[in-house]
This record gives C-alpha cells, structure tokens and sequence, in this order.
C-alpha cells in the first residue's frame, strides 16, 4: 500500500477569467507531483470546517502542509501592521485544526513555507508579520528575484538534526516570504537558519512526533535539485512507519 498523504488545499478568492469568475480549491501541483515521485498517493484536502479535521488526519498516513495567504496575527495576539499581506482566517482556522488532530494522533507532518509559520502558531509561538520592517538583521533576499526553481540562499544545518541526516551541514535554497518564525513554539526546536539568522527549519522536540517544517519551497525547485526531492521521500517514508 502506497502511504496517503494529505496536502492542505488553498482557494482562489479572486476572479479568473479562466474559471468564469468561479472560486477554485488547489494546490500547486509541484507537491503533488513530488509526493507521487516518492511513492505516495497524494490526497487534496480542501479548506473546510474545523470539526472535520480529525476525520480527514485519520485516514491520511502524513500531512503537508503548504504555503499560500499570511497568517492572521490574531491568532498570536498581535495587531495587523502596515505591511502583512493577505491573511485567510478560515484557512488558518481550518490548518490550525489539522495540526491539532495530526498530534493528537502523531500522523507525520512535512511543513512548507507558510506551512511551517501556521505549525509554529498553532503550538503558540510568533511571526515577524513584514521582515523589511520588523527583522533590523535583514542582510539578504527573503523574496528573491531569481525564478523559484533555483536557490538563492544558504540555510546553515544543526548536526545531529533530522535535517542534518537528510542533507548534511548546509543547502543551498530558494526563497519567497515576508513573514517568518519570531518566537519559535515550545515543542518546536530551529535546527535550521539562513546566514541573517532566521530560523529556516524546525524539527519537533517530542521524540514521539515525526515533524520536519521547512520556510523554503522544495516543490518548485525539484527539476532543478534532486535534494529537493529528498523532503518528500522522507515524508513519505516516515508515513509508511
């Protein structure tokens, strides 16, 4: 049996004219692809009510999540600045209840980008809404002008981390957020960080929870890097566990 992996679904909520003005679930089909790539059988979970996440993390061996939207600063206690982009309160409501239901049941978790920032508020850490104007240390592109499917940056790896097992001491990474982790969630540990020092991945500190959540999109880069393709081959078979 292939391992069913669950892939959070976003929602166009502007008109296209290739939809006829119709609202459309998606996901990128870089995930979708990748997750087949690596022996697994791919499930699109659309944003839907809260109270239905437990079913859906039930019948999915692991859960990737994906990027999209900013996450609502409501839901770490600050006010919207200036600078924080487009947020979707149901989706977070509906990703943060997955997450929730995911550890319950300690299903595997792979966080992508926007994935990894609603891991960490989900288990009460915080975001730097607008790195430009939050983050003084900002020496490097976060959102860079090169086409995603090259790196960009660096990301300097922890020994002794999952992470490090999967690609050694450093990798080279794409990059496109504004907004990134601030306080790291208790049950979440960096093992991961660019040369300005933000933190570019986190790994779980319960040795029971199987989480890997990256701030870079290794779905985009996966014709170019065949390390990127690493990050689902792992989710996969830590699922199939």
């Amino acid at each position: 049996m292939r391992p069913l992996i669950g892939i959070t679904g976003n929602q166009l909520l502007e008109a296209v004219p290739a939809f006829s003005g119709i609202s459309v679930a998606y996901t990128p089909i870089g995930f979708v692809k990748g997750v087949q790539a690596a022996g697994g059988n791919p499930l699109i979970i659309p944003i839907g009510a809260p109270e239905t996440a437990a079913d859906y993390i039930a019948k999915i061996d692991g859960l990737l999540l994906t990027g999209g939207q900013d996450v609502s600063p409501n839901f770490y206690g600050e006010e919207p600045s200036l600078h924080i982009g487009a947020t979707f309160p149901l989706r977070d409501d509906f990703e943060m209840a997955l997450v929730e239901e995911a550890l319950k049941q300690k299903k595997p978790i792979l966080a992508v980008c926007r994935g990894l920032q609603i891991l960490n508020v989900q288990m009460g850490g915080s975001l730097y809404q607008d790195l430009a104007h939050e983050y003084p240390d900002m020496r490097i592109q976060h959102v860079q002008k090169t086409d995603f499917k090259y790196a960009t940056h660096s990301v300097i790896v922890m020994e002794g981390s999952h992470l490090h097992e999967l690609v050694g001491e450093k990798l080279s990474v794409n990059s496109f957020h504004h907004q990134a982790l601030k306080v790291v969630a208790k049950g979440l540990q960096p093992v991961g960080y660019s040369p300005d020092g933000l933190v570019e991945a986190v790994e779980a500190t319960d040795p029971e929870q199987s989480i890997l959540a990256i701030q870079w999109h290794p779905e985009t880069m996966i014709p170019e890097a065949k390390s990127m393709r690493l990050f689902f081959e792992d989710l996969v078979a830590r699922a199939a566990r």
